[in-house]
């Protein structure tokens, strides 16, 4: 009876002290795409770091954005030197909540839900929210998202000399495998 009454009291402790289930990746994929009639332009980061607290919902995405590789040179330098200024603004990131993570509870099936929180890029915070698919399966949970953001939202100017060839609204796909931790 002691025993018991001992491990009551205990257990309150027990389980808040127990490590949250995180999924991690420093490898996630980022990639951008810019249409318009005169240039598309497309560019991937592949060393995207994320993290996903299953416990609370909280996920955090980060990226160098001079990791950001463009089919021509001179349009990488221009993106890091004219436009997203990677020297002033060296990340990007996301820090927000999945707003429904009972989907995971269905292994191997892709299920939809949101993100909601705060993206900063170029040194500017907005408010950000997006639709995503999430598939759990052999302890870890893939995850991807669609979204459109403006350059102007985060206050990235393009000269009126080349704003005819990027697009006021950029196409953006996040594709990340997190590992369980």
């Amino acid at each position: 009876m002691i025993k018991k009454t001992i491990f009551l009291l205990l257990l309150p402790f027990v389980t808040i002290s127990l490590p949250a289930q995180k999924y991690i990746t420093t490898e996630g994929n980022i990639s951008f795409f810019s249409s318009t009639p005169f240039e598309d332009i497309k560019a991937e980061n592949k060393k995207v770091i994320a993290i996903l607290d299953m416990q609370t919902g909280e996920v955090a995405v980060s990226c160098i954005m001079k990791m950001f590789h463009f089919e021509r040179a001179l349009m990488e330098e221009h993106f890091n030197e004219n436009y997203v200024e990677s020297h002033k603004f060296p990340k990007a990131t996301f820090k927000g909540k999945i707003a429904n993570t009972s989907v995971l509870s269905n292994k191997n099936m892709e299920q939809e839900t949101e993100v909601e929180g705060i993206m900063n890029i170029h040194g500017v915070d907005q408010p950000f929210r997006a639709k995503v698919k999430m598939t759990p399966a052999n302890e870890q949970i893939t995850v991807k998202s669609e979204f459109e953001i403006s350059p102007a939202d985060y206050g990235i100017k393009i000269p009126q000399l080349v704003r005819t060839k990027i697009a006021e609204k950029i196409q953006v796909k996040v594709n990340l495998t997190l590992k369980k931790q």
